[in-house]
C-alpha cells in the first residue's frame, strides 16, 4: 500500500483520488474550495480543506511524508507551477503534475516534476490508436517507444496456445494477462500452454512497432 497526497479536486483529481483508494492506498485529498473536498469525502482516506498556495498550508501536510504527491489543480497555471515549486523546496518523494497544455508542461519538468500528465492529449492518443487499429481497445504508453495494448484476440491466433502461436518470437510481444471470453475472470502471467479462445481479451507488452503490427492482425 501507498500513500498519496492529491492537490485539487477537479474532474481529474477527484476521479484520480477516489480511484487510488480504490485500490486500497491511503489518499489525502486537499482543495481550497469545501465543495469540491466534499464530492470526494467518501471515496478517499481523509480530506483536508486549503489552500496550497500558502507555504505554511502545505507544509502542514507533511508532504515529504507521502509515498506521492499529484498537483492536479484544476485552476491557473500559475497556481499549479507555484504549488509544484514549494513541493519540491520541501523535498517531496515524487511530483506529479496535470497540466492544461504543452508549455504548461515543459515549465512543470523544467522545475521539478518527476512526471507530468496531460490528460486530454493522452486520451486523444489513446483514442486515436483504438479507432485505427482493427483488434484495439485500449493503449496506454508507457515509454516513446513502449506501450501496452488490450486486445481482442486475432483470428489467427484462436485455439492455439501462447506458446505454439510463438508470441514472444515471432512478434516481440508478451501476454501479461489474459480476460476470458467464458468466465468475465482475469488472468494475470497466464502460463504458455494457455490456449487463446475466441473473444479472449489480452493485455500485451511490446515496442510500438510490435503492438501496432499484431492489432492490425485479422
Amino acid at each position: 500500500m501507498m500513500s498519496f497526497l492529491v492537490i485539487g479536486m477537479g474532474r481529474f483529481g477527484s476521479s484520480l483520488a477516489a480511484e487510488l483508494h480504490g485500490m486500497k492506498h491511503e489518499v489525502l485529498a486537499v482543495d481550497e474550495r469545501e465543495e469540491n473536498v466534499a464530492g470526494v469525502m467518501n471515496h478517499v482516506t481523509n480530506v483536508i480543506i486549503g489552500d496550497t498556495k500558502d507555504e505554511a498550508v502545505l507544509r502542514s501536510l507533511g508532504v515529504h511524508n507521502f509515498d506521492c504527491v499529484v498537483v492536479a489543480m484544476a485552476g491557473s497555471i500559475e497556481d499549479s507551477i507555484l504549488t509544484t515549486m514549494l513541493l519540491k523546496e520541501m523535498r517531496a518523494k515524487k511530483i506529479v503534475c496535470k497540466a492544461q497544455n504543452e508549455r504548461h508542461s515543459k515549465i512543470l519538468s523544467l522545475i521539478g516534476a518527476d512526471k507530468v500528465i496531460l490528460p486530454e492529449h493522452d486520451m486523444g492518443k489513446r483514442a486515436a490508436r483504438s479507432l485505427t487499429q482493427k483488434n484495439m481497445l485500449d493503449y496506454i504508453e508507457i515509454s516513446p517507444d513502449y506501450g501496452i495494448v488490450e486486445l481482442i484476440t486475432p483470428q489467427h491466433w484462436v485455439n492455439k496456445s501462447i506458446m505454439k502461436n510463438n508470441l514472444r518470437r515471432k512478434y516481440g510481444v508478451t501476454v501479461i494477462a489474459i480476460r476470458s471470453a467464458e468466465t468475465g475472470e482475469v488472468g494475470f502471467s497466464p502460463n504458455a500452454d494457455r490456449v487463446l479462445l475466441q473473444g479472449d481479451v489480452l493485455t500485451v507488452l511490446g515496442s510500438k512497432h510490435e503492438l501496432s503490427a499484431i492489432s492490425a492482425l485479422k
